[in-house]
């Protein structure tokens, strides 16, 4: 298993619309989540610096190709197009990063 962390902005405008969406996340969207071998997903919210943080451990063998799957799903793809505009990437992201992944130093089991 793999524990991944990252980070991103949310505007302050979006902030309700953001929790929302979440309230009601798709269906579609939670099964793709779970059949790309993730779990214990969760998304924390840091006011009023207004930052995402979120959790999720994988469990599969080839992270990159589920991640890959995921991306390439339409419905998934539909559900970024209406949570992208609420994110905005931390001011030191690379070219083409959205959701910063964040180093994993402690865990206690």
């Amino acid at each position: 298993m793999q524990r991944i962390g990252m980070v991103i902005k949310l505007n302050a405008d979006k902030i309700d619309e953001y929790k929302r969406l979440h309230a009601n996340a798709w269906p579609d969207v939670l099964d793709m989540i779970k059949k790309c071998n993730i779990q214990n997903y969760t998304i924390f919210l840091r006011e009023p610096e207004n930052l995402l943080f979120s959790y999720y451990e994988y469990t599969g063998d080839d992270y990159e190709a589920d991640q890959a799957k995921m991306a390439a799903d339409p419905k998934t793809q539909e559900w970024w197009s209406v949570c992208m505009p609420c994110q905005k990437p931390l001011d030191t992201a690379k070219e083409g990063e959205w959701w910063v992944e964040m180093e994993d130093v402690f865990h206690l089991a």
